[in-house]
């Protein structure tokens, strides 16, 4: 685990309640090649010693900035920044991430691949935030998918 400061990153990834150990483990890639906080908060689906966990984030889990929180309470505590958004993506969102205009110290809030978000989280979010799709026949992207292509946008209109 790691220990920083918030505002010393322009962006954040938060996983709640995650369960596919894998998933994690490319996210964790995702956010070393980016230099992006990553945040977990449990309960988790596995255990953060997984071997499916580790072989996916491979030999870049060194370089992952991350924390984990055993629940939403101890995540809270731990994290108030009234001065930084919370923004949820979830499938059932309004407001297109294409049409979305991203802010240094944003957080960006992904739930498990079978239940998204919790209430508890949409609720305490600013903002949610659905990626497009075409196919009305696709209801969700993969979780590794949805965090690399949220986070990437994000880093793009804040010319990272």
């Amino acid at each position: 685990m790691y220990d920083f400061c918030a505002g010393d990153f322009p962006l954040h990834v938060v996983l709640v309640e995650p369960q596919i150990p894998p998933n994690t483990g490319n996210i964790a890639r995702t956010c070393a090649a980016t230099r992006t906080p990553l945040h977990l908060i449990g309960p988790l689906g596995f255990e953060l010693s997984d071997r499916y966990l580790k072989r996916a984030g491979l030999d870049y889990w060194p370089h992952v900035i991350w924390n984990f929180y055993p629940n939403w309470q101890e995540f809270i505590r731990r994290n108030t920044h009234p001065a930084h958004r919370w923004l949820a993506f979830s499938p059932r969102a309004q407001v297109s991430l294409w049409e979305f205009q991203f802010q240094p110290g944003d957080w960006l809030f992904f739930g498990s691949e079978t239940a998204g978000l919790p209430d508890f989280c949409l609720n305490a979010c600013h903002t949610h935030l659905r990626i497009p799709m075409r196919s009305a026949g696709v209801r969700s992207l993969n979780l590794s998918v949805s965090v690399a292509v949220g986070l990437f946008e994000a880093q793009r209109q804040l010319a990272q």
